[in-house]
């Protein structure tokens, strides 16, 4: 378990080209201080907030399944999360802690013995004082749990429990038997195996030190972990087969640019664009499915960076305008005129009112937007909005 001088070297991969590498002292400490720092657990209504770290959760959790019979492959930290450890001036940043439970998911008694698990353990996380005897499962995930997913087709077999935080830093908790897919791009690619380290935290009398600490394993689901480490550091935007992701990656990748990364030099990223595009209107077909997708999504990624939303959603219309092929005429307009309501929505919002000379406003909101509590909308002028434009439902206010 410990750190030896044989084997690969720390930081480094086995061999060119391998998936794996050995956590630098530096990483370890950084993966060791976000495991142990206490992440609130909203509650809804009256419930109180849990105040939980990480490691806690993972071994209470894994200690319920093996006593219910569910064996744990391994543990691991996924997405942002794991990419902060391995680099920390990445440049994505990471709020959600992604924890994944290698598990067998045989059948749906499973799924649901999970699920169980999951709520019994939140019910210990109660502070002292709270009456438990009347609390049910179903009620303690109407209070803190945000998110509940489970998938079960011939190629994954996985469900999602994730825990409520009203700042976005969710604690999401995957439990995967199969994952055909597991990443989306190179930098977001990576798994950081936390067995040994729990494990020390568990056995260990004395305290982690440079030469004394456990050897902690990282993974990158793209393929080769030094070049997945080069995209990272180098900030580029790199993936494979966009078509299999859900929802295409469309939405992480123009995040991705707006963040300052850039497109591999030579990959045609004009082609991974259209693929991601074709994807993402086959995933979300209904514009009404787009807006509580893109609306989820800003919610979601831009906490304490709302600044950011409006330029995310101006990269968003452009790689739509430049690369949706797979939609009639009409589609991609309403879309478009979707992304573009959204962006003047975040302007009013911030309440930047700009001069009035560049100003175009418009009553009444598309059928599609009616849940936008807004009687008119002021905005820059801009080439998606010309003024000449014709819009049956929108009339100028000339």
């Amino acid at each position: 378990m410990l750190e030896a001088a044989a084997g690969p070297a720390p930081g480094g991969a086995e061999q060119r080209g391998s998936r794996f590498s050995v956590l630098t002292w530096e990483q370890v400490q950084r993966l060791d201080q976000i495991l142990g720092e206490a992440v609130p657990i909203h509650g809804r209504g009256n419930f109180p907030t849990l105040s939980v770290r990480p490691r806690t959760i993972v071994q209470v959790v894994r200690s319920r399944l093996e006593k219910k019979g569910i064996p744990v492959h391994n543990v691991r930290l996924n997405g942002s999360a794991a990419s902060h450890v391995l680099h920390q001036d990445s440049g994505l940043g990471y709020k959600d802690l992604d924890l994944i439970f290698g598990v067998d998911l045989k059948n749906e008694d499973v799924f649901q013995l999970v699920k169980d698990v999951v709520m019994d353990c939140l019910l210990d996380f109660l502070p002292e004082g709270v009456n438990k005897d009347k609390i049910t499962p179903v009620t303690l995930k109407e209070a803190y749990v945000q998110k509940l997913v489970k998938v079960c087709n011939e190629t994954d077999r996985w469900s999602l429990i994730s825990l409520s935080n009203n700042s976005g830093k969710n604690v999401e908790l995957k439990f995967v038997d199969s994952l055909r897919r597991q990443f989306e791009f190179s930098v977001d690619s990576f798994q950081i195996i936390l067995d040994s380290l729990l494990l020390f935290g568990e056995c260990s009398e004395n305290p982690m030190a440079e030469n004394f600490h456990p050897t902690v394993t990282g993974e990158s689901m793209y393929g080769d972990f030094e070049e997945a480490m080069e995209h990272l550091r180098h900030r580029v935007i790199a993936t494979r087969n966009p078509e299999e992701i859900r929802g295409g990656g469309l939405l992480k990748y123009c995040n991705l640019l707006v963040r300052g990364f850039k497109p591999k030099p030579e990959v045609d990223m004009k082609a991974l664009q259209r693929y991601m595009c074709s994807r993402f209107f086959i995933d979300f077909s209904d514009i009404g499915e787009q807006l509580r997708k893109l609306e989820c999504y800003l919610q979601s990624h831009f906490v304490g960076m709302e600044s950011n939303r409006y330029d995310y959603l101006m990269t968003l219309h452009r790689v739509v305008n430049e690369s949706t092929v797979c939609l009639m005429g009409h589609e991609r307009r309403q879309t478009l005129n979707l992304i573009a309501m959204l962006a003047v929505r975040v302007l009013a919002e911030q309440n930047i009112i700009p001069t009035v000379t560049n100003v175009t406003c418009f009553y009444q909101p598309a059928p599609y937007v009616s849940e936008i509590n807004f009687n008119y909308y002021v905005t820059h002028v801009q080439p998606f909005l010309p003024c000449n434009q014709s819009y049956p439902t929108w009339l100028p206010c000339n």
